[in-house]
């Protein structure tokens, strides 16, 4: 009896006209309101007490770990604070220029050539945006490339292991220098290049972090470039070559910015 009565009325809703169906829905949610309430008024309730569940002690303990916590951060602003103005004293009293921060222009890539997949993109940006050429490329992982030729609506870009891309990098724990190499082929499937350091440097290792030096007078200095991989001696053991897994994944550029000065 029951399952005729619940086919009869499905039936019955079913060939009900749009209006009428309508109205039967909105009261039948009606119905349901009260209970949705109770629910929600239950679960509020259960939050409630869970919360006065803590022990004073407990509560106290958070506490004095947020004070803790503030009081650290403060330090370390403050600390920080100090740093930057003995930086600037320094500074001032050996006649350094003070580094002026690097504006960015956020940019679309629309096109990337099947034949030189690896080592160019095109981008949204031309010389009426303000484009020229050598301006620095990167993502918010890590560097990217150079512009490398300007129109008016849009530009290339030499992308890290193209030969228009020379980059001149710095091992950010060693301070040991180095030249990233140009790569004879497309980049790793695993996302690395190779960059050659200036002389034998035992002391850089796996994990390592790889930046741009500043020399050159194309990209400025702190740009992460990548990781350190591994290591090798080449030429009998007069230089150290090592791979790099790029921080930026140029394989799935879809916006970059533009530095400009």
């Amino acid at each position: 009896m029951a399952v005729g009565t619940v086919v009869v009325l499905a039936l019955v809703l079913l060939n009900l006209p749009a209006g009428a169906a309508g109205r039967v829905k909105l009261a039948v949610g009606s119905l349901f309101l009260p209970l949705f309430g109770l629910a929600g008024a239950g679960q509020s309730f259960v939050d409630r007490a869970s919360f006065s569940l803590l022990t004073r002690d407990t509560l106290i303990a958070e506490m004095e770990r947020l004070r803790k916590e503030n009081g650290d951060l403060s330090i370390t602003a403050a600390q920080a604070r100090d740093l930057l103005g003995e930086n600037n004293r320094l500074r001032a009293a050996l006649g350094w220029t003070n580094r002026v921060p690097w504006k960015t222009r956020l940019t679309r890539v629309i096109a990337r050539e099947p034949s030189s997949f690896w080592r160019g993109a095109t981008v949204d940006f031309g010389t009426t945006d303000g484009a020229r050429l050598q301006l620095p490329v990167v993502t918010r992982d890590g560097l990217v490339g150079r512009i490398r030729a300007v129109a008016p609506s849009q530009s290339q870009i030499a992308l890290i292991g193209d030969p228009e891309c020379g980059v001149s990098v710095i091992v950010a724990e060693t301070r040991d220098l180095g030249i990233l190499q140009e790569a004879r082929s497309a980049t790793a499937g695993d996302g690395t290049v190779t960059i050659r350091l200036l002389q034998n440097s035992p002391a850089v290792l796996a994990g390592h972090h790889v930046l741009t030096s500043g020399l050159g007078g194309v990209f400025p200095r702190g740009i992460t470039v990548g990781e350190i991989v591994d290591t090798r001696q080449v030429e009998g053991g007069l230089y150290t070559e090592a791979r790099v897994r790029l921080a930026a994944n140029l394989n799935r550029l879809e916006e970059v910015f533009i530095l400009m000065p």
